[in-house]
């Protein structure tokens, strides 16, 4: 065979696995409003830059009349390219093709790009959509799984693992996932869950569909399992590029500067509009973040979940910060189980990636009640207190209002290890609100009183004068300074660019107690 010929040869074979399952499951593939694997990574990464590694690889298996299954690309497409000019590796499973079902050499060209990417130190994007482990392949399809789970977690802390919901994502390969720093869903095309409808018919009675089970809005609002939920494919890519432009590539790098263009001295004056003067009264933190952070923009993770604590991304003078803040508008900001649970995973995803945290705190409590209580509030509760004491990047916290009783612990106090601790002066610091403390302190007087009611309204205004205040912990060294809230975005910039040089250790470890 002469040159010319096996080159031909060669093109032909390339040419039949880049059609994947052919053109009538491709067909059916975009009759459902999905993308295919490989136009899902055409849109994803920067424009001819995507370079396929094990392209020819097949499977090995024999039984089930599988010696006659041609499997184009092993149903998975795996390589390397960028996104705004960074590196990054992706895998994108195949649906055309057996249904992308995971065999054995499937899930090692998963795991060889996996090694890449822990090698070069870059992100890894793995775009789910497939049936389930491939059945004809019994015992070495679980095999492939379990060298993923474990690659997974080699590179938990070490470099961005981000996941991308396209198709079902059933059984055990929704473990993979869940290992993973960020999940992103397509609303309608995307499902995850361990057992599927019929099995839970089965078992337990229960009738409920694909999409109530385990569908975007599911993962995004009740189970917390899922950081993102995007409309289509295309806007789901999107969000993967917005996402990765807040991150470092690995945890040995910068985070990212951009010129963004925002004054690094702009005043606002509506931060000393958006705290009502009523004390009870809820308002939008969000106004505060935007007011505070570059050009107004942030990027918010698990944002229909726990509503009442914000995680997010943004920039201060170009550069990623992590913010975490109560919001006051959904149960008045407490912090419950849920919340405690989002936060902890947060923090602990911005200090392995060196990206300073910024916490905004306006705080009750934590969210009274049996359910919480029975739930595990104490030790649901004490990652957040593990997480923030646990974290050596800059951490500055900001008491726009309340900040009571160990919720003002646990979201980030001196005592933490809170490197500035900044006040607005409608900051209240103290061990409980004015009401119960006074109910508490001036129990007796209020009780003796000719009128107990006025007596008592007396005592509240006595208290919160004198306690509910910021100067009696700025007095202390609790807070190191009371800000004008115009002010603000100028001190934080400031108080960041000083921090940036920061080095701190813990005690040597083999692991902590206190799993999240």
């Amino acid at each position: 065979m002469s040159i010319k010929e096996k080159i031909e040869e060669l093109q032909n074979k390339r040419n039949m696995i880049l059609k994947g399952g052919g053109e009538k499951r491709i067909a059916v593939q975009h009759e459902k409003g999905k993308l295919t694997a490989r136009e899902r990574i055409d849109r994803l990464l920067d424009q001819d830059s995507f370079v396929e590694i094990d392209t020819y690889v097949e499977h090995r298996c024999f039984d089930f009349g599988m010696e006659n299954q041609k499997t184009p690309g092993e149903g998975v497409v795996t390589g390397y390219g960028t996104i705004e000019g960074r590196p990054v590796c992706v895998y994108s499973q195949d649906f055309t093709v057996l249904g992308g079902s995971l065999g054995e050499y499937h899930a090692k060209k998963i795991t060889n790009i996996m090694d890449m990417a822990l090698k070069m130190g870059v992100p890894i994007i793995g775009i789910n959509d497939s049936g389930g482990a491939r059945i004809q392949e019994g015992v070495d399809s679980l095999s492939g799984y379990g060298n993923i789970f474990y690659r997974n977690t080699l590179a938990s802390g070490v470099i961005p693992q981000i996941s991308v919901i396209m198709g079902p994502c059933a059984g055990g390969a929704v473990y993979s996932p869940a290992l993973t720093d960020f999940i992103f869903i397509v609303d309608k095309t995307g499902q995850m869950f361990i057992t599927g409808p019929q099995v839970i018919k089965t078992v337990t009675g229960e009738d409920v569909s694909i999409e109530q089970l385990g569908g975007s809005m599911t993962h995004n609002q009740i189970s917390g399992v899922a950081h993102f939920r995007a409309a289509d494919d295309e806007e789901c890519l999107n969000m993967v590029k917005i996402l990765l432009s807040y991150l470092p590539s690995n945890n040995l790098e910068d985070i990212p500067q951009y010129e963004t263009g925002d004054a690094v001295n702009r005043l606002s004056q509506k931060l000393i509009d958006v705290i009502p003067d009523n004390p009870n009264k809820p308002y939008d933190m969000k106004e505060i973040i935007a007011e505070i952070v570059d050009k107004g923009e942030f990027f918010e993770s698990q944002s229909l979940y726990a509503q009442n604590i914000i995680t997010a991304f943004a920039r201060l003078n170009g550069k990623t910060i992590g913010i975490i803040a109560n919001q006051p508008k959904v149960l008045a900001g407490c912090l419950d189980i849920n919340a405690s649970d989002k936060a902890a995973r947060f923090i602990r995803f911005c200090d392995a990636f060196n990206i300073p945290l910024l916490n905004i705190v306006d705080v009750p409590g934590f969210l009274p009640g049996t359910n919480q209580e029975y739930g595990g509030i104490i030790r649901h509760g004490a990652k957040m207190l593990y997480s923030y004491s646990e974290a050596t990047v800059p951490k500055v916290t900001l008491i726009v209002r309340k900040a009571y009783g160990g919720a003002y612990l646990a979201m980030c106090s001196k005592d933490l290890g809170a490197d500035i601790v900044f006040a607005w002066p409608t900051a209240e610091i103290a061990v409980m609100g004015p009401e119960g403390a006074a109910n508490i302190v001036f129990k007796n007087e209020i009780k003796a009183s000719e009128n107990p009611a006025e007596t008592r309204q007396k005592k509240i205004q006595e208290y919160r004068d004198s306690f509910a205040n910021p100067y009696r912990a700025a007095a202390r060294g609790y807070v190191d300074d009371v800000i004008i809230p115009s002010e603000t975005r100028p001190r934080l910039v400031s108080v960041f660019d000083m921090l940036e040089g920061k080095r701190e250790t813990r005690p040597s470890k083999k692991h902590g107690n206190i799993p999240v």
